[in-house]
C-alpha cells in the first residue's frame, strides 16, 4: 500500500524535466509536428513516470524494464484507466527509443516491457506445422545451439513469458516430475508441466551446454543458479530470447515476425484445439482474468470454421 499511496499523491507540478526530457519535447514539436497539447499530454505522462522513479532512486538513464512494467503496474493499483495507460506506455516507449537513437542510452528497457491489458485484436499462433520448422531450424550440438533448441522448446511447451524465462533458476525445475514452478506478474507462483520433449531439450541443454557457459560465468555475477545463460555465461536477457526466436524464425522462412508472445499464444491455442479446458489452460498461463484466456478460444473457433469448411461437403454454399 506505501508504495501506491506514494504515487498516488505525488505533485507532477514539481518535477524538473532532465535535459533528454526537453530534448525529446523539441524533437515532438519540430520533427514530429505534435500539436501543444499532445505535447503537453506527454509531459504530464512523462512527469509521473519521472516522479516514480526518483521514489525508486533511479533515473531516466538507469531505467530497466522492470522499472516500466511497475510503473504501469502502480498506476493501474491506482485507478487509472487502461486507455489511459495504453497511451502512457506509447510516451514512454517513444522517449526511451528517443534516447538510444540519440545516443543517450544504448539500451531501451520500454521495448522489452510488457504493457498493461487485453491483447490488440485475436491473437495469430503459429501453426503447428509451423512450429515444428521454427524448433527443428536449431540443429547442431554446441551449447548455444543446445540452449537455443532448449529455450524454444519450453517456451512452447508451458506458454511462459519471456519475464518468467529469463528468471528461472534450476531449483524451480523438477525434472523428474517434469514440472517448473514460475513467477508471474505481481510474483504470482504456479507449478505446471512440460512435455518429454522439452524434457529430452532441457536435460541436454542443462547436462551438457549450461555446464560449458557456466565456465565463462563472471564471479561478480549472482547468476550461477540461472537455468538459461548467454553466451559469456550470464542470466539471459529478454533481448537474448527475442533475437532467438526472431533467428529461428527467419531460418524456417515463416513469412511473419515471430517473437516469444507469439509462442505463448501458440501454446494455448493449440492445447484448446486439442480439447484442453478452458481453465485449465488459464491457469497454465497466469493470467487473472478467464476473459483474457477467453481470446484464443477466438481463434480456435476460427480454425474450426475453417476445418469445417474445407472438409464437410455441405460447407460451400
Amino acid at each position: 500500500m506505501g508504495e501506491r499511496s506514494a504515487l498516488k499523491n505525488l505533485d507532477i507540478s514539481d518535477v524538473v524535466f532532465p535535459e533528454v526530457a526537453e530534448e525529446f519535447f523539441i524533437w515532438l514539436v519540430v520533427e514530429r509536428g505534435r500539436a501543444v497539447n499532445t505535447v503537453e499530454a506527454y509531459r504530464r505522462d512523462i512527469a509521473q513516470y519521472l516522479l516514480y522513479l526518483r521514489e525508486k532512486r533511479t533515473t531516466l538513464m538507469k531505467a530497466q524494464v522492470e522499472d516500466v512494467e511497475n510503473f504501469l503496474t502502480v498506476r493501474l493499483e491506482n485507478g487509472a484507466a487502461k486507455s489511459s495507460l495504453a497511451r502512457q506506455f506509447s510516451a514512454l516507449r517513444m522517449l526511451h527509443r528517443f534516447m538510444v537513437e540519440e545516443h543517450f542510452r544504448k539500451d531501451d528497457p520500454a521495448a522489452m516491457a510488457e504493457g498493461i491489458g487485453k491483447p490488440a485484436g485475436i491473437p495469430k499462433p503459429l501453426s503447428e506445422e509451423e512450429m515444428t520448422l521454427l524448433i527443428g531450424s536449431v540443429v547442431g550440438d554446441e551449447p548455444r545451439q543446445l540452449r537455443d533448441r532448449a529455450v524454444l522448446e519450453f517456451l512452447y511447451a508451458t506458454g511462459a513469458r519471456v519475464s518468467e524465462v529469463c528468471g528461472l533458476n534450476l531449483s524451480d525445475l523438477d525434472m523428474e516430475s517434469s514440472l517448473v514452478r514460475l513467477f508471474g506478474k505481481g510474483s504470482k507462483e504456479r507449478v505446471i508441466p512440460f512435455g518429454s520433449i522439452a524434457h529430452g531439450a532441457l536435460s541436454q541443454w542443462i547436462a551438457s551446454g549450461r555446464f560449458a557457459l557456466e565456465l565463462l560465468q563472471e564471479r561478480r555475477r549472482d547468476d550461477s543458479h540461472a537455468v538459461f545463460l548467454t553466451n559469456r555465461g550470464a542470466r539471459i536477457s529478454r533481448q537474448v530470447i527475442f533475437n532467438i526466436v526472431r533467428d529461428a524464425g527467419l531460418r524456417a522462412k515463416i513469412e511473419r515476425d515471430v517473437s516469444p508472445h507469439a509462442l505463448r499464444h501458440s501454446c494455448a491455442t493449440h492445447l484448446l484445439d486439442r480439447g484442453a479446458d478452458l481453465r485449465v489452460v488459464q491457469e497454465m498461463l497466469g493470467h487473472a482474468s478467464i476473459a483474457t484466456t477467453q481470446l484464443y478460444t477466438h481463434v480456435s473457433q476460427e480454425r474450426l470454421w475453417q476445418v469445417y469448411g474445407d472438409s464437410h461437403p455441405r460447407a460451400r454454399r
